[in-house]
């Protein structure tokens, strides 16, 4: 569907691109479908966030790229959503995603199959656009109807009270010092950024240009904007930076990324962001006229910090997940084929050759290998409930593929998930371990 085209659903129902001139109108039914439930304000920090991508600079996305859906008697806008195009990495290896976000439709004109039609539109967007995949943070279960999975961990970590917050002793000066980010730190950002996405199996990647739109492209009340700190030494050397929250979640003032250059201790650093996280909390707490009650780390599952401030964050949370959607999956797999064979180098099958059918029932895949090294992927029909190597239900493959779940945690979470051999668990344990993921993505 380009620019001119536009699809008639009936009902005096059009679904078409949106232009410049819907932008006030895009603005105006985000803040009112995405109200919280009995709620009678609009959501004014997510009116900002689609009048941002409606209408600044945005490096990856522009007011074409929402779909609506219009009633023609009334010329409202009932339904709308859109894609905002980034770059992710497996393991290290670059490939385009296209993420659907802002997905809303009228109440009254729900459960038409109005959200349906447009992802048929965003996901012929998304393959034209090169990705191979598309994914989506939103409410449980929804987005399974069109084709995604809940497989690649996303937010969580861990909260620290008042009583856990470090203190200086009487006399001691702050060792570190925190400033606000500009231009001129954005290579320093961008290069500490990259080293720290080594330890993830899928980052996002960004380039310049998404660093000044972090920096300083989004509006005041746009509720995915974070404030850019940097980290330094009381002679003005840098050693780290972080994001922070503009105002308190419950309770809490956090972080959703934060890194040191090599060679700095976590240990050393930490407190003084503590430090700082709690004093802009309290800020925050006057001006919203609330109580300020914990610091967060909200970066995954694993994280350096973690490790030496473990008794300063007793609370865990658990993460949520992103919804992924996998068009072509030997693609993607031919795709991040490195990754797995250096896998495969580093384990006990080291130079395997064979072949290895998995099957999801209704269609499967035939992976093959040639001394240690994976020559084809290609797709594969299971004739019968128990052909292949090893079985997976729906998506749950996925979650295997994004290191959400192990082989184990699968079979025990479900009956039908199955390897048959020894060969094939020994493999697919290799192939796709458990591994975090911290992915802060384009919006």
């Amino acid at each position: 569907m380009n620019s001119k085209e536009q699809v008639i659903l009936g009902n005096g129902l059009i679904l078409r691109r949106a232009t410049a001139a819907d932008a006030e109108l895009l603005v105006a039914f985000n803040g009112d479908v995405h109200r919280d439930p009995g709620s009678e304000e609009l959501a004014e920090t997510v009116a900002a966030l689609t009048r941002d991508l409606a209408e600044r600079s945005h490096p990856t996305f522009n007011v074409a790229d929402f779909t609506l859906v219009e009633d023609t008697d009334t010329g409202a806008i009932v339904s709308s959503a859109n894609l905002i195009s980034q770059t992710w990495s497996y393991g290290g290896i670059e490939f385009g995603v296209g993420r659907p976000e802002l997905v809303g439709t009228h109440p009254d004109y729900r459960r038409r199959g109005l959200v349906r039609a447009q992802f048929e539109v965003i996901h012929e967007w998304s393959a034209e656009r090169g990705e191979k995949l598309q994914a989506i943070s939103g409410i449980p279960w929804f987005y399974r109807q069109f084709g995604y999975e809940m497989a690649l961990e996303m937010g969580g970590g861990r909260v620290g009270y008042k009583p856990q917050l470090p203190k200086l002793k009487e006399g001691e000066e702050e060792p570190f010092r925190v400033r606000l980010a500009t231009e001129a730190d954005l290579d320093f950002m961008s290069h500490v950024y990259e080293q720290g996405n080594e330890r993830y199996l899928v980052a996002c990647v960004r380039d310049e240009a998404l660093w000044r739109y972090e920096l300083n492209g989004r509006s005041e009340k746009n509720e995915d904007r974070q404030e850019l700190r940097l980290v330094e030494t009381v002679e003005g050397e840098r050693v780290g930076f972080f994001t922070h929250w503009t105002g308190l979640w419950k309770q809490r003032m956090g972080t959703s990324l934060y890194e040191l250059k090599p060679g700095l201790s976590w240990l050393a650093v930490t407190p003084t962001v503590i430090r700082y996280l709690w004093a802009t909390g309290e800020e925050c707490a006057k001006r919203e006229k609330q109580e300020m009650g914990a610091f967060a780390f909200w970066l995954g599952t694993e994280h350096p910090v973690y490790q030496v401030m473990h008794s300063r964050l007793p609370h865990t949370q658990k993460p949520y997940a992103w919804y992924v959607r996998v068009p072509d999956l030997p693609d993607f797999l031919r795709h991040v084929a490195p990754v797995l064979e250096r896998r495969l180098t580093g384990s006990a099958l080291v130079g395997h050759s064979g072949e290895l059918k998995v099957s999801f029932y209704r269609d499967g895949l035939r992976l093959v290998f040639a001394q240690g090294r994976l020559t084809d992927v290609e797709p594969w029909e299971p004739t019968q409930a128990d052909d292949g190597a090893a079985a997976f239900p729906d998506r749950t493959f996925l979650q295997l593929l994004f290191g959400h779940r192990t082989l184990e945690e699968l079979d025990y979470a479900f009956t039908d998930c199955w390897a048959g051999s020894d060969e094939a668990r020994a493999l697919l344990k290799i192939l796709f371990p458990k591994q975090s993921s911290h992915v802060w993505p384009v919006v």
